[in-house]
């Protein structure tokens, strides 16, 4: 991977989303292991019960998935924008690696779900399951380990999982519709030009694109597409643009927005979407539940088709010289943040969600099988980046 730039803004922005996110994904992890503990306590039926309760035409956990994650994949867009316009994926160099990582990640996990659940028409639905990273969760597992990890890997980490989270939408958009109303659909296209309209007339008030964003969001959530796409549209067209001396303005609308979201989405949106999502119930699980088809292709998909993807993807590329090793990196270290890459937690749960819209027992397995690769894959990538030599790890403190 080529080495970080060393403008001050984009390196100082990186920064504060790789601290935001690391934090985020702390209090994710302590979120996650409080719904599992209430989800088998007494207070189980005032879990569940909660989470059934219908508020304003929606269940409360409807709300959190179709509006809340809205929130989130608007800043999830916002933030692909952006490196994408002008940051650590602004050009085709900076792209390769993660990118190339990224397909691997994807592809490898795919397919291993999909060879546990050929013969199952219903379940091979999940196949997309495995094949998300969660950022925020891997992040805070590396904030654990200090500066044990160069800077480099911890860039090429928060590269992948955009990049990964592109591919997400993409995934999203593309094989989990429900059917379609087409005049919803064109009237959430003719908001969608007027807010491009905003863009082209160079109107830096967000004030308007969130009304017209929310109005969006509406027609989507009514046209089968799902909501949360509304909010990556969006997102694309908020603008940014360059400041005199300097890379970018942070005083741009897309700047502004991003970073008034960030503090929300980390410590409000996600736990909340983790706590309502990550709960199931364990009584009855049995050694054939956990190897079934489902939760066993998800966990092996994200424990073993990850680090197969990511790693091995990575490393033919660099062996080709088609790409650099990210400076100061080893491939112990390397194949480490690979296994961290098998943490699929919130968009996995998400696609999970999607796959099996009406299946309480499905998206049950899909819980446990998430819940099995994720805490599998940042066990072993910690243990593999905390041994790494102290030779290596005072490489990485001078990085």
């Amino acid at each position: 991977m080529p080495h970080v730039t060393t403008r001050p803004r984009p390196l100082s922005a990186l920064r504060s989303l790789l601290d935001s996110e690391a934090a985020g994904g702390v209090v994710l992890m302590a979120v996650a292991a409080v719904a599992l503990v209430v989800a088998n306590s007494p207070l189980a039926p005032a879990y569940f019960g909660g989470l059934k309760a219908y508020v304003g035409g929606l269940s409360v956990l409807h709300w959190v998935n179709d509006a809340l994650m809205a929130v989130f994949f608007l800043l999830v867009g916002l933030e692909i924008k952006r490196e994408f316009v002008d940051g650590q994926l602004s050009t085709w160099p900076r792209r390769l690696l993660p990118g190339i990582a990224a397909a691997g990640g994807m592809i490898a996990p795919a397919l291993i779900y999909s060879a546990f659940t050929m013969g199952d028409a219903t379940g091979l639905r999940g196949w997309a399951i495995p094949a998300a990273t969660d950022i925020a969760f891997a992040l805070g597992v590396l904030a654990l380990l200090g500066s044990r990890v160069p800077v480099s890997l911890k860039v090429f980490l928060a590269a992948l999982a955009i990049m990964d989270d592109l591919g997400a939408v993409i995934i999203i958009a593309l094989f989990y519709t429900a059917n379609l109303s087409l005049p919803m659909l064109g009237a959430a296209a003719g908001a969608l030009g007027v807010l491009v309209v905003l863009n082209r007339a160079r109107v830096s008030n967000l004030a308007p694109y969130l009304v017209i964003g929310a109005l969006l969001w509406f027609l989507v959530l009514k046209s089968g597409v799902h909501a949360t796409i509304a909010g990556v549209a969006l997102a694309l067209t908020i603008p940014v643009r360059r400041a005199p001396g300097r890379p970018d303005d942070p005083h741009s609308p897309l700047h502004r927005l991003e970073h008034a979201l960030h503090s929300w989405v980390a410590f409000l949106v996600v736990p909340v979407f983790g706590f309502a999502n990550a709960g199931v119930s364990l009584s009855g699980v049995s050694l054939a539940t956990v190897l079934s088809p489902v939760p066993l292709g998800i966990a092996l998909g994200l424990f073993v088709g990850k680090q197969i993807g990511v790693f091995g993807f990575a490393a033919v590329a660099i062996k080709t010289r088609l790409v650099d090793m990210p400076a100061h990196a080893t491939w112990a270290q390397l194949y480490g943040v690979s296994l961290l890459c098998g943490i699929g937690f919130t968009m996995s749960l998400f696609i999970g969600l999607l796959a099996f819209p009406t299946d309480p027992a499905m998206q049950d397995a899909v819980k446990i099988g998430v819940l099995m690769g994720s805490v599998l894959s940042a066990i072993v990538g910690a243990a593999v980046l905390r041994f790494v030599p102290t030779e290596v790890a005072g490489l990485a403190r001078a990085a």
